[in-house]
Order: C-alpha cells, then sequence, then structure tokens
C-alpha cells in the first residue's frame, strides 16, 4: 500500500474513541504520526498488518489504539499478548499500553528474563488484559505457571519482528503459536529492515573506487560471512569470506587472494581480528558490533598500522546501541558520525535486496543453512509465515505499511 499523500488526520477522522482521544491528548498527541494514520483504519477493519516504520514513528500507537478500542468494546482478560526481544522495549511497551489505558483501568503484566518469575506470575494471577513478553520467559510461564494459558487473546503483536524472525527465538516462537487460537488478528510492526546492507554497500563503494584500497567487514556470524560476501559480488564488489566454519586450506586460500588483491573485500568473523597474518589494511567495517568491547579494539587494530593512515566505520543498529556505547566508554572517546546522505543510500535499496535475494537462493540451491526462514523471499515470507497468509492472498487479508 503506499503512503497516503494527504496531511495526517485527526484522531476522531480515523474513527478512535473519545476515551482514547483523550488519553493520547494527556500524551500529546495531537495528531496521528503517518504509521498511526496508514494503520489504524486498516486495523479498525479487522486486518492483519505489516507495518515497517522507522525508530520513534509512533509504531507503539498504531498498534496500542486499535487494541485498546476492541478492548473497550469487549472487555475481558487475556485480550492481547505483545512479543519484544528486549526488557527495555518490554517495559517501554506496557508504559505505553498503561498510559492510553489509564481511564479504563487497563492491566498490563511484563514478562521477562533476569528477574525473579514468582512476582509476574502473581502478575498474571491478576488477570491483566494485556500481556507484554520476550518469548523465552512468555513460554516458561506458559509451560510452568498454573492456571496461565492465553487460549482467550485476540491479538497478537511482534513488536521489532525481524529481530523476533531471528533463529534465536524461532523454537519459542514455534511452541507459542501452537499455544495461542489460529482465530486472531496479528500485528508485525518493525523498523525498515534492508537499509544496514545499503549503508555497507554505500560505504564499500564510495572507499573500493580508490585504486588499490582494501577492507576487512566483520560479522557476528559465520553464515553472514557467506552471505553478504554473495551480496557484494552480486553488486559488482571483489569480497571474499573467511571464518571458523571454512577447512584450512580454503581459509588459507582466501587469505591469499586478500593479500594478492585478487580480492580487496575481506567479510570475516572475529577469527580474522587476531593471529592471522593480515596485513593493514585502509579500511574496517564493524558490520555487527561486538558484544564484547575488547573486541573492538582488535578488529580497529586492523588499519592504520606501521604508521599507515586508517578508518574504521561501525554501523548501528537499535539494537546494538548500549554494546557502542561501551565501546565508547573503553576508549575514551565519542566517535563522529560517518557523513551518508540518507536519500543517495536508499537509491540502492533496490539493488541491494536483489542482489541480497540471489544470494540467499544460491545458499539455498547449495544445502547450505540459512540464518533467517522463508529463504528467497526474505523478509516479507518470514512475516507471512506467522500471520498463517499464503503470498497470493496477500492483496486480500493483509494490508502492509511501508514508510521509510
Amino acid at each position: 500500500m503506499e503512503e497516503s499523500k494527504e496531511e495526517a488526520k485527526s484522531f476522531k477522522e480515523l474513527g478512535v474513541s473519545d476515551q482514547l482521544i483523550e488519553a493520547c491528548d494527556n500524551l500529546g498527541w495531537k495528531t496521528p504520526s503517518k504509521i498511526q494514520a496508514e494503520a489504524i483504519p486498516h486495523a479498525f477493519e479487522g486486518k492483519d498488518l505489516i507495518g515497517l516504520a522507522q525508530t520513534g514513528s509512533g509504531k507503539t500507537g498504531a498498534f496500542a489504539i486499535p487494541i485498546l478500542q476492541a478492548l473497550l468494546d469487549s472487555p475481558h482478560a487475556f485480550f492481547a499478548c505483545v512479543l519484544s526481544p528486549t526488557r527495555e522495549l518490554a517495559i517501554q511497551i506496557a508504559e505505553q499500553f498503561e498510559a492510553l489505558g489509564s481511564g479504563v483501568g487497563v492491566k498490563c503484566a511484563v514478562l521477562f528474563g533476569g528477574i525473579d518469575s514468582v512476582q509476574q506470575s502473581i502478575a498474571l494471577a491478576k488477570r491483566p488484559h494485556i500481556v507484554v513478553a520476550a518469548p523465552g520467559r512468555l513460554l516458561d510461564h506458559l509451560s510452568n505457571t498454573k492456571g496461565f494459558s492465553l487460549r482467550t487473546i485476540k491479538y497478537l503483536v511482534l513488536d521489532e519482528a525481524d529481530r523476533l524472525l531471528d533463529e534465536e527465538f524461532e523454537k519459542a516462537l514455534d511452541q507459542i503459536l501452537h499455544a495461542i487460537p489460529h482465530d486472531r488478528r496479528t500485528y508485525l510492526f518493525s523498523a525498515t529492515m534492508t537499509e544496514k546492507d545499503c549503508y555497507l554497500f554505500y560505504i564499500l563503494s564510495k572507499i573500493t573506487e580508490k585504486s588499490g584500497s582494501t577492507s576487512m567487514v566483520f560479522t557476528r556470524t559465520c553464515d553472514a560471512t557467506r552471505l553478504l560476501a554473495l551480496m557484494l559480488q552480486n553488486l559488482g564488489l571483489r569480497a571474499i569470506p573467511i571464518s571458523g566454519q571454512m577447512i584450512q586450506p580454503k581459509r588459507r586460500g582466501a587469505l591469499n587472494k586478500f593479500k594478492a588483491g585478487e580480492c580487496n573485500i575481506l567479510i570475516c568473523t572475529d577469527v580474522a581480528s587476531r593471529g592471522l597474518d593480515i596485513p593493514s589494511v585502509d579500511m574496517v567495517i564493524n558490520y555487527d558490533i561486538p558484544t564484547n568491547s575488547k573486541d573492538y579494539i582488535h578488529r580497529v587494530g586492523r588499519t592504520a598500522r606501521a604508521g599507515r593512515s586508517g578508518v574504521a566505520i561501525s554501523l548501528v543498529n537499535q539494537y546494538e546501541v548500549e554494546w557502542y556505547t561501551h565501546i565508547e566508554k573503553l576508549i575514551g572517546k565519542k566517535l563522529p558520525e560517518y557523513p551518508a546522505e540518507e536519500e543517495e543510500v536508499l537509491l540502492l535499496l533496490e539493488r541491494v535486496t536483489e542482489a541480497k535475494r540471489i544470494s540467499q537462493m544460491k545458499i539455498k540451491e547449495s544445502g547450505g543453512k540459512r540464518k533467517h526462514r522463508g529463504g528467497d523471499d526474505g523478509d516479507e515470507s518470514n512475516f507471512l509465515r506467522y500471520l498463517g497468509v499464503k503470498k497470493r492472498k496477500l492483496s486480500r487479508k493483509l494490508s502492509k505499511i511501508k514508510l521509510y
């Protein structure tokens, strides 16, 4: 669905109830944000949603308002479940539900690991309307908390869905889906998911215009090295992967090609941050921020050696800000922002998305392990799997909102 070109409507024009309009006004929401103006009417029509919008764009309100309005019409306990990949986000979501529903006595329970589950069990025993949870802890309560179930929920929300659809949460999500009704509304919301790859290609294409320049790109997983190398190759860059999953002769061969200049971009895990005989490189890119701050020192130490100049660039998404802050504290320096025009970067989106799709297909055909389910259809197929929607029925059942 294309973004509306009209000015943002009022909450009243969207059909939001007076009670919720008052709550929005108390929160300082005078008019709907773009994602709210696009999503809320479709939600009121009973449709499932995929909402893609930037962080801070009002995504929580876009799914909380329709859920609370439906709750006002048919109030009962365990009305909706919202899944979050982090405790911090779960707390924020619950706070916004409670603020919007303060005038009508909406109760929330927040479930996440790292604290005593007994207090959470007590909160569930009070039969809250909304459960906001990390998948692992929710599954633990479904299995072990007497009398607790989600058999009556009407809404399931996956917030930051791109993260929740990672392999890390796969087992827990599958079991949760078996424990909830099939007859429900499902909302998947996330920030835009492909921009990090666009920024990687943007930076590398800028730097590799310089004759003879070399770059190392560090990722967190072995699977990512292969996927990114294939993607960059499809985009015309001379990239090669190296990781601990490769047998020694192949690792040595990849390293020799990099040293000889046959390939000038080495996609690697932390296996290449120390110990290997790699000459100084012109640029180091942290595609994934290291969870251990000291690994950052080893990575960036691959550039600017022996009096030579070099540059280190980190691509930081919303899940990595805390690790990035730890790095700045460790080195005692505020790192400057790399100058990049977002509009110029996003011009590459179609090329990069297609190159990644082809790479995923090639890995699938070669029998390699795929990090993300859904294969060559990318993120949309992962989303559709959780909606229970076949792609050919997309136009009938699903409203998709994309706001870049």
